[in-house]
């Protein structure tokens, strides 16, 4: 009997991929990666979260303008004598669907006479209630398929869009005091993809975490897609 391969070019190892996940793409990212590694499909794996939102928020709009920022973040996901990823909980809410989208397709401003820009646009009420009462419960799901308890975990790594979503969340967890929530909202904006990294980075940068400690990361936006599980802080 043979030993069969996939026959694939080398070169194809090293193409990016892009995940179209906004606010939860980050979290999802890393649940890609780690399989990619863990399976021995490749080696190392560069998960970037990257936003310029400034391209697609109207300024004249009131509800949204002031909430957004341009961002980026990354990690490196590689082979590890432990697994530092945790299982992923992830899924879309799609009696949402239309509570984050844009407008219109960029593709839509190649029609003759196409004078809208296609603008994010977003019910922030029925956003704000989605993530408040359905959040909590994907974090539990996320803890209990890393075999953990909310006191376990060192911090609570939210995508950063709203600060009293934030507080909610953590509220209803019940975290003990020794967990950190991170707030980095309150100087970056919705970063979208960008925001957990990002506010792990402040995080590590001013040792409110330390490496081997345990973060909980749960995105949520577009779609309404989200994503959580628990990580090992690098």
């Amino acid at each position: 009997m043979s030993h069969c391969t996939s026959g694939r070019p080398q070169e194809l190892r090293h193409q990016p991929h892009d995940i179209g996940g906004a606010c939860a793409g980050f979290s999802q990212a890393l649940a890609v990666a780690s399989s990619l590694v863990s399976s021995g499909d490749t080696e190392y794996v560069v998960v970037a979260g990257a936003e310029r939102m400034s391209d697609i928020v109207d300024i004249t709009n009131r509800s949204t303008a002031f909430l957004f920022g341009d961002g980026a973040g990354a990690v490196v996901i590689g082979p590890s004598e432990q697994p530092g990823i945790g299982p992923v909980i992830w899924g879309s809410d799609t009696t949402h669907l239309h509570a984050i989208e844009q407008s219109a397709s960029f593709s839509a401003l190649k029609t003759p006479g196409a004078v809208r820009w296609p603008y994010l646009e977003m019910a922030g009420t029925e956003v704000f209630r989605w993530a408040i009462s359905a959040l909590a419960d994907v974090i539990r799901e996320a803890l209990d398929a890393a075999g953990l308890e909310p006191r376990d975990i060192n911090a609570l790594i939210l995508h950063q869009a709203n600060i009293r979503i934030i507080e909610s969340v953590a509220s209803q967890l019940e975290l003990p005091a020794s967990v950190v929530v991170a707030r980095s909202i309150r100087e970056d904006g919705n970063t979208s993809a960008a925001s957990i990294p990002m506010a792990l980075e402040v995080l590590c940068a001013t040792a409110q975490v330390r490496p081997g400690d345990l973060a909980l990361l749960a995105g949520f936006g577009s779609g309404l897609g989200y994503s959580a599980q628990v990580v090992t802080v690098p």
